[in-house]
C-alpha cells in the first residue's frame, strides 16, 4: 500500500513584509513544487487587487473572500508552497483550514520595527491597503493582535530579525531553515503514519480460509 502523505501543502504566515513572498519562492525551488501568493492568485481568481475589494467591499468580504481562494489552494492534489495574506488567520474560518491535515504551517516571525523598516523601503499599494497609515503604528497593532493567531496555526517558528542581522543572503538563509525544518516533520509524520498502519494491520480481526468477506 502507498503511504500516505498526510501534510501536502506548505502555507507561510506572519505579518505584511516579513518575507513570505521572497522566502516561499526559494523554498517552493528546493522543493521543486510550485509557489503561489495567495493575494495574486485572489486577484486573478477575482479580477479585484486587494486594494480594490477593501475600497469597493471592505475587508469583511474580502476576508470571506481570502478564505474562498485558500480552501482551493489547499484542495489542489499538486503539493505547493503558499504565501498567505498577513491577515488569514482573522478569521476562524482562516484558522480551521491552516489547522486542517492537508497543510503545514510555518510562521516568519517578525518584529514590527524591523517589518516597518522594510515596507518602507519597498511599498505596495494595491497588495498593503492596511499600510496607508503609519506603518509602524499598524504592524505594532498587527502584531498584538494577531500573533498569538499566528502560534495558533504554525508548526514551525522561524525568527526573522536575527537571520537579516547576522546572515549575508538572509533570504536564502530562511529557505534553507524552513527546508530542512519541514524535512524532518515530514520524516516524522511519514514515520508515524507507518506506525499507525502496522496498528490497524495487527488489530484488524483475521478472515478464515473460504470464509465470506
Amino acid at each position: 500500500m502507498a503511504e500516505v502523505q498526510l501534510r501536502r501543502h506548505l502555507a507561510l504566515v506572519g505579518l505584511m513584509g516579513s518575507g513570505k513572498t521572497t522566502v516561499g519562492r526559494k523554498l517552493a525551488a528546493r522543493l521543486e513544487r510550485p509557489f503561489i501568493d495567495a493575494d495574486e492568485a485572489l486577484a486573478v481568481t477575482t479580477g479585484r487587487t486587494v486594494r480594490q475589494w477593501f475600497d469597493d467591499s471592505g475587508e469583511v468580504a474580502f476576508r470571506a473572500r481570502e478564505v474562498d481562494v485558500l480552501a482551493q489552494l489547499l484542495a489542489s492534489d499538486d503539493p505547493s508552497v503558499i504565501a498567505t495574506g498577513g491577515g488569514i488567520v482573522c478569521t476562524e474560518a482562516g484558522r480551521a483550514l491552516l489547522n486542517g491535515p492537508d497543510v503545514t504551517v510555518v510562521w516568519l516571525r517578525a518584529s514590527p520595527a524591523f517589518v516597518a523598516n522594510r515596507v518602507a523601503q519597498k511599498a505596495n499599494k494595491d497588495h498593503r491597503p492596511l499600510l496607508d497609515a503609519d506603518p509602524r503604528v499598524v504592524l505594532d497593532r498587527h502584531a498584538a493582535e494577531r500573533n498569538h493567531l499566528y502560534a495558533e496555526v504554525a508548526d514551525l517558528v522561524v525568527d526573522v530579525d536575527p537571520v537579516h542581522r547576522d546572515v549575508e543572503k538572509p533570504k536564502k538563509k530562511l529557505a534553507e531553515m524552513v527546508f530542512e525544518a519541514f524535512s524532518q516533520i515530514d520524516a516524522e509524520k511519514a514515520a508515524r503514519n507507518r506506525a499507525q498502519l502496522a496498528r490497524a494491520t495487527a488489530d484488524a480481526p483475521a478472515t478464515a480460509p473460504g470464509s465470506q468477506p
